[in-house]
C-alpha cells in the first residue's frame, strides 16, 4: 500500500469516528429547541460569525430548532459616541433615556440583526429578524436594579430609564416559525405595557425565551471557556446546588456571579440544561452539542 493511499485511508477512518461520535447526539437534539445567546468576541470577528453562522444552519439541517438571542454593548458604545451622546453609567450599568433607546433599537433590531441574518442565510438556511415587539413576543417592565455603594456601604435603587426585564413571553409566533423552517433572530428590546420600548439584558432575554420553550440547550457564548475551579481548570458539568457552593465559596466570582445566576434563573423556568462557553472558539456550538466531551461548563437541575 502507497503512503499516499495509507494516508487517504486515515482520513477516512478518522471522519468515520467523528460521524460515529456525532450521530447519537444528532440524535438527542432532534426536534428539540436550542437556544444561543451570541455576543462577545465572536460577534466582532469576522471569521468567527461565519464559523457560528455555519454551526446554526448546521443545527437546523441537522432537525435541531436553533434560535439566536443576540446582544451588542460595544456596537451601541460606538454608535452613542460617533452621535456625540456621552454614555452614562450607573453601579456599572448604562443608563438609557429616551433618545438612547431609539438608538439602542435601531443598533440591535436593525444593523445588527440584519448582520447575523444574512451570515446564517449565506449558509443556505431561511434566517428571520425579529424584536420582542414583533407579534407581541415579549412584554416588559422597568427593571429595579440595586446597588451598594462600596464606600459608604449604602444600598439604593438606581434609575436606569428605559432598561427592562421581561415579565410575559408569548411563543406563538416562535412556534410558527419552527414549523415553517425558519430560524428566529432576536434581539433583545420589548415594549411594555405603559408603551414604553425597553432594552434588556441579552443574556435575561434568551433565559426568558428559552424558559418559555423547553428548550433542551440554552447556550451563552461568552469571552470565556466557562466555569472553573479555584486552579483555573475548567469544570465540565455542574448541578444547581454545586454552583451555588461555588459561589459562597468565592471561587465563582466577579462578572461570572451574574452569568451563573441567569443561568440558574433559566432552570428554573423549565430549560434542560445551560452552558457557559468561549466563543472564541470556530463551531463551539457543533462541538458543544454533538460530541461527547463538549466545549464548556453545563449547569443541570
Amino acid at each position: 500500500m502507497s503512503d499516499q493511499t495509507a494516508s487517504k485511508n486515515d482520513r477516512f477512518s478518522h471522519d468515520a469516528g467523528i460521524l460515529a461520535q456525532a450521530l447519537p447526539h444528532m440524535q438527542r437534539y432532534e426536534g428539540k429547541t436550542v437556544v444561543v445567546k451570541y455576543g462577545g468576541h465572536a460577534m466582532g470577528d469576522a471569521a468567527l460569525g461565519q464559523a457560528f453562522a455555519r454551526d446554526i444552519a448546521l443545527l437546523k439541517q441537522s432537525k435541531v430548532n436553533p434560535i439566536v438571542v443576540h446582544g451588542g454593548g460595544p456596537q451601541i458604545g460606538r454608535m452613542l459616541a460617533s452621535m456625540g451622546i456621552e454614555s452614562k453609567f450607573e453601579g456599572g450599568l448604562r443608563v438609557t433615556d429616551q433618545r438612547t433607546v431609539e438608538i439602542v433599537e435601531m443598533v440591535l433590531a436593525g444593523s445588527i440583526n440584519k448582520e447575523i441574518v444574512a451570515l446564517i442565510n449565506a449558509e443556505g438556511e431561511w434566517a428571520i429578524g425579529l424584536c420582542g415587539k414583533d407579534g407581541n413576543m415579549v412584554f416588559a417592565k422597568k427593571a429595579e436594579k440595586k446597588y451598594k455603594d462600596p464606600t459608604s456601604n449604602i444600598e439604593r435603587v438606581l434609575d436606569l430609564g428605559f432598561v427592562g426585564e421581561p415579565v410575559e413571553v408569548d411563543r406563538t409566533l416562535l412556534d410558527l416559525l419552527a414549523r415553517s423552517e425558519m430560524i428566529p433572530v432576536i434581539a433583545p428590546v420589548a415594549p411594555g405595557r405603559d408603551g414604553a420600548t425597553y432594552n434588556i439584558n441579552a443574556d435575561t432575554f434568551a433565559g426568558a425565551i428559552a424558559g418559555s420553550l423547553g428548550a433542551k440547550r440554552l447556550l451563552f457564548l461568552t469571552d470565556v471557556p466557562g466555569v472553573l475551579d479555584k486552579d483555573g481548570k475548567l469544570i465540565p458539568e455542574l448541578s444547581v446546588s454545586d454552583a451555588k457552593q461555588l459561589i459562597a465559596d468565592g471561587v465563582i466570582s466577579g462578572g461570572m456571579i451574574p452569568k451563573v445566576e441567569t443561568c440558574l434563573e433559566a432552570l428554573d423556568q423549565g430549560v434542560e440544561g445551560v452552558v457557559i462557553l468561549s466563543g472564541k472558539m470556530p463551531h463551539v456550538v457543533l462541538v458543544e452539542l454533538f460530541t461527547e466531551h463538549g466545549a464548556g461548563t453545563l449547569i443541570v437541575r
